[in-house]
């Protein structure tokens, strides 16, 4: 399963190796991949992963969630 985070606040490289190591240290969590271009992260889940806790770790690392698909 595969979720797509809309993400608000990230302007560089830094930002998206700062979200990638938030999100990965989520037990569940498979894979990140971050697109500051688009302002979003794609997760690949190995386990249940609520969208709440995606959401509050990348709040936790200081960026802003609008949207999880």
């Amino acid at each position: 399963m595969s979720k797509k985070i809309y993400i608000e606040g990230m302007s560089c490289g830094h930002c998206v190796s700062h979200v990638k190591e938030a999100l990965k240290e989520i037990n569940g969590v498979g894979s990140v991949s971050v697109s500051l271009e688009g302002k979003f992260a794609t997760v690949e889940l190995t386990d249940e992963v609520s969208d709440n806790a995606l959401k509050a770790a990348i709040e936790e690392a200081g960026y802003e969630v609008t949207k999880i698909e």
